[in-house]
């Protein structure tokens, strides 16, 4: 029985480059609220954050950029290097994750909770958890992952891999093991099979993806599963003019949820979405030129707020196409407005900006929540 009364809590672990984020994406998509605790260690040691001032007062000024940020390479390559120096970072750090992961939990309206952590294991956060979860692939594919997505080079993503506790010991302490190794569709049965065992073992119906219609109107939103994967790439293709196949829409939900606009049946919208770090990304907004526009976006774009306030984020984020971009006094009427990631002001919602944003592509921004985990003190 998980600290949290009346949820279930799912610990997910594994080594660095073994798959659990999307696994845990996977999870978000059947129903849970994840959380990423790698990913509030960084928002914890952001400029003007709880463990920002410590860390700097410990390994010193070097480690900032010019704008004064934590530069995380320069810290990341000093205590991947000296194991006793790693664990003197995540002192001063994992205190206010283990907070935020606290308020996070208590206020999710989801009684299926799923926190991602690579040192679950290693600290007292296990204990707080019903299930674990450990994703496992062989080291040689770590590697090729870390050289591929990461651009390291082999010797530093050893370092990296070998650097961390043995996945041995990882797997040895798992309910259940998830084998990461061939596709996406062998994952989704993985993470389906595994969702499906502990929602039955708590009495619930797994089935958590619906269509819903729209009061007043002829539209139908639909949530997108794995099995749309050929009709989301066939819409995809035919709006964008570039070629999509059923593969690579299924290799996006590892990353990000689709949101289908229907009218009488007849697919007229599309919507590619995320929370990440607490920041809604809209990556992919496709309308039909048979719909009013108008209509069709206000419906999108509210079932991805409706979505992201369920999954607490605190902003939403717009990459437009040109065409969608130059509709501004529409999109100010849905109070959104054109920004510059460096205008965006927190680092996290600049960070996910950033991460996004292109030379084709305009931003539009919209504060979801004033309230915000590990704020500025």
């Amino acid at each position: 029985m998980s600290d949290w009364a009346g949820k279930y809590v799912l610990g997910l672990t594994g080594n660095i480059a073994t798959g659990k984020s999307v696994v845990r994406k996977m999870l978000e998509h059947l129903g849970a609220y994840t959380i990423d605790a790698d990913a509030l260690s960084h928002r914890a040691m952001a400029k003007g954050a709880p463990a920002y001032q410590p860390i700097v007062d410990h390994f010193g000024k070097w480690i900032l950029t010019e704008d004064g940020e934590i530069d995380r390479i320069k810290l990341g390559n000093l205590v991947f290097g000296v194991p006793d120096t790693l664990k003197i970072l995540e002192a001063l750090v994992h205190p206010f994750v283990r907070q935020a992961i606290d308020l996070l939990v208590r206020r999710s309206s989801q009684n299926v909770v799923v926190i991602e952590a690579i040192k679950l294991l290693e600290g007292d956060l296990a204990a707080k958890c019903d299930n674990i979860w450990v994703t496992d692939a062989p080291e040689s594919l770590q590697v090729a992952r870390l050289v591929q997505k990461r651009n390291l080079d082999e010797e530093t993503a050893l370092r990296r891999i070998r650097t961390q506790n043995a996945q041995e010991n990882k797997i040895d302490a798992a309910d259940i093991v998830i084998d990461n190794t061939s596709s996406f569709e062998d994952l989704w049965k993985q993470v389906s099979a595994g969702w499906e065992k502990i929602t039955n073992e708590r009495d619930e119906d797994p089935a958590t993806i619906q269509q819903k219609e729209v009061p007043n109107s002829d539209y139908v939103v639909k949530r997108g599963h794995p099995r749309d994967s050929k009709d989301i790439a066939t819409f995809i293709s035919r709006l964008s003019g570039a070629e999509m196949t059923s593969g690579d829409v299924m290799a996006a939900f590892g990353e990000k949820a689709f949101f289908i606009l229907k009218v009488r049946k007849t697919v007229v919208g599309l919507a590619g979405w995320q929370v990440e770090n607490l920041v809604t990304r809209t990556t992919d907004l496709y309308i039909t030129p048979e719909v009013a526009l108008e209509g069709a976006l206000n419906t999108l774009i509210e079932e991805i707020e409706t979505a992201s306030q369920a999954l607490q984020s605190e902003a939403s984020l717009l990459f437009l196409n040109k065409d969608l971009a130059a509709k501004e006094s529409l999109w100010k009427t849905l109070g959104y407005e054109k920004r510059t990631p460096k205008a965006l002001g927190v680092q996290a919602w600049h960070d996910a900006a950033k991460e996004i944003i292109t030379s084709e592509k305009t931003l539009y921004f919209k504060q979801l929540r004033i309230d915000r985990v590990l704020r500025p003190i």
